[in-house]
């Protein structure tokens, strides 16, 4: 499978696909690659979602470079919203799994807990960051009805947080 942008239909110019390609071909065989080799079962829950934290929040900072510079003359101004809010929550969520992270690192109980919200976290700020990104950039209204769906897994890790932090020892 190839990852591309060939189809990939938004408002935006042909430099800036063909930087998002030359990122998605350089990035996509290495995950791919990791995956087959099983890295991934060698490392630590903790190193995982630090490694995850930091993609998601360099990915936050490009994302709103992306949203100010690219996307602020193409866009209407709710649309921009839009992706502006995707952005934060997405940094905001980034934040919060480097703490998951980092407590997993001296965490004697609990671990369960935190790890659930890791997982939560990460699939939340993909569900809802992700479908507001998409709903921004396409203009499909039916893609803001799945945002509430990421918003509740986000949630989720915050409540599987709070629960870990009352079994902190």
């Amino acid at each position: 499978m190839r990852a591309t942008l060939q189809n990939w239909d938004v408002p935006v110019s042909a430099a800036w696909k063909s930087r998002l390609e030359e990122l998605i071909q350089g990035l996509y065989p290495k995950l791919v690659l990791s995956f087959q080799l099983g890295l991934m079962n060698q490392m630590s829950m903790s190193q995982i979602f630090l490694a995850i934290a930091s993609i998601l929040g360099g990915l936050s900072v490009a994302a709103g470079a992306f949203g100010s510079h690219a996307l602020r003359p193409k866009l209407s101004d709710r649309m921009l919203e839009i992706f502006e809010t995707g952005t934060r929550y997405q940094m905001y969520h980034a934040l919060a799994l480097l703490l998951v992270g980092l407590l997993l690192l001296r965490a004697e109980a609990g671990l369960g807990w935190l790890n659930a919200a890791g997982w939560a976290f990460v699939a939340g700020t993909l569900i809802f960051s992700g479908s507001l990104y998409a709903l921004s950039l396409s203009g499909v209204k039916v893609l803001g009805a799945v945002a509430p769906i990421g918003g509740t897994a986000l949630m989720v890790g915050w409540g599987c947080l709070a629960i870990a932090a009352l079994s902190l020892k």
